[in-house]
């Protein structure tokens, strides 16, 4: 009996050994797992931390892209850059239309044509004209007559048939006609006829109603306001013609900019339409006043066009230049447009780049004054941004997945 019970006693202790080896193996890799997840995760934690959305690393294919080098020091002339635009010079703009109403019978020229000084444009029928043109051939014949009336009595009076009153009579008749017809001759003229058109009417005494409007100066016809059948005013514009052998080159300065401009500045002309043209010259002019709805300053250059080339209402811009300056740049290729801020990439090693932000001056042709952002020695990307860029940006969108 008392062997029996040793034995459960035996057997007891050993199952308790057993369990406790059991729990002791169970801790060991619970403990064993939560270790390893916290390494994992501080691992993940310092490999995010380490990576910087700016910067980059490249490879050779796209390394072979990419053009190298540091800020260059250029001549930059100190210039101010506006809007411009091409218009007629108002100095040889000629608004032609009739001095005597009527109706159009005949159009002789269209917009675009070019015509010479005296040429006649249209012809118009005016009542106005022919009765003018009467009252003047009356007076003329009038005039004639008190001609012949006082030689008459001249003669008269020295063979001693009249007296000298009568004489004096027939003078101021003279007068009375020649007034008459000189004040009708210059209303011809008001109306437009030439000394010559005038002596053919004192000589055939036929009317002639139909009146040539004619071109008043050469040039080319930029508007025509009339057609056939249509009554015109002498208020009216009919024509309007232009010489554009030489325009101008129009621009509004900002008011706070135009105290820099002065009378023969250079200007550098930019056309967008005539890209392949290059053209200097000098301000002409500079309004005296400040447009008081715009607040800007109108200027000008004069632009000679013996080519026809310049056509106004083109739209242009104009470089104000003065003095020169020694100033740092960089091209535009290297310029990188982030977030409304400029940048440009940094060189770390061979093939790492950061992107860094930097601050800009004025544009000149196809370079950017750097004012800030790049030490001196470092290099940067003068070509090839836009592909770095890209492989910058897929590389954070990778990080972020």
């Amino acid at each position: 009996m008392a062997t029996h019970i040793s034995i459960r006693g035996k057997e007891a202790g050993n199952f308790r050994a057993s369990f406790r080896l059991v729990a002791l193996f169970t801790c060991l890799v619970a403990l064993a797992v939560a270790i390893g997840c916290n390494k994992t995760k501080a691992t993940a934690e310092q490999s995010s931390a380490a990576v910087n959305p700016d910067e980059v690393t490249v490879d050779s294919a796209l390394a072979s892209h990419l053009k190298i080098g540091e800020p260059q020091v250029h001549e930059v002339a100190n210039s101010l850059q506006v809007a411009a635009r091409i218009e007629t010079d108002a100095s040889r703009v000629a608004r032609i239309g009739s001095p005597v109403p009527g109706r159009i019978i005949k159009l002789l020229v269209m917009e675009g044509q070019n015509v010479r000084k005296g040429a006649a444009m249209a012809t118009l029928h005016s009542t106005d004209l022919s009765d003018t043109q009467f009252a003047f051939i009356k007076a003329y014949s009038q005039r004639g007559l008190a001609e012949q009336a006082t030689k008459r009595a001249d003669e008269l009076v020295k063979a001693d048939v009249i007296g000298s009153a009568e004489v004096e009579k027939r003078r101021a008749e003279l007068l009375q006609a020649s007034a008459e017809a000189s004040a009708f001759r210059t209303q011809l003229h008001g109306l437009g006829m030439t000394d010559a058109a005038i002596k053919k009417l004192e000589a055939t005494r036929q009317l002639n109603a139909d009146y040539p409007v004619v071109a008043s100066i050469s040039g080319t016809v930029l508007e025509r306001k009339v057609t056939i059948g249509q009554i015109v005013q002498p208020a009216e514009l009919a024509f309007l013609v232009a010489d554009l052998s030489n325009v101008w080159l129009v621009a509004d300065v900002p008011e706070e900019s135009a105290g820099r401009l002065h009378k023969g500045m250079r200007v550098i002309v930019n056309i967008p339409s005539l890209p392949d043209e290059k053209v200097e010259g000098k301000l002409s002019y500079v309004s005296p006043v400040v447009d008081p709805a715009t607040r800007t300053v109108q200027v000008r250059m004069d632009l000679p066009n013996p080519h026809g080339i310049f056509k106004p209402a083109m739209l242009a811009s104009m470089t104000f230049v003065d003095h020169s300056d020694q100033r740092t740049t960089i091209p535009s290729a290297a310029v990188v447009r982030e977030n409304n801020k400029d940048h440009v990439f940094i060189q770390l090693t061979k093939d790492k780049f950061v992107l860094r932000e930097v601050v800009l001056g004025p544009e000149y042709g196809d370079e950017y004054v750097l004012e800030s952002g790049v030490n001196p020695g470092e290099k940067i990307v003068l070509d090839g941004t836009f592909h770095l860029n890209n492989q910058r940006k897929q590389n954070a969108i990778k990080g972020d997945a």
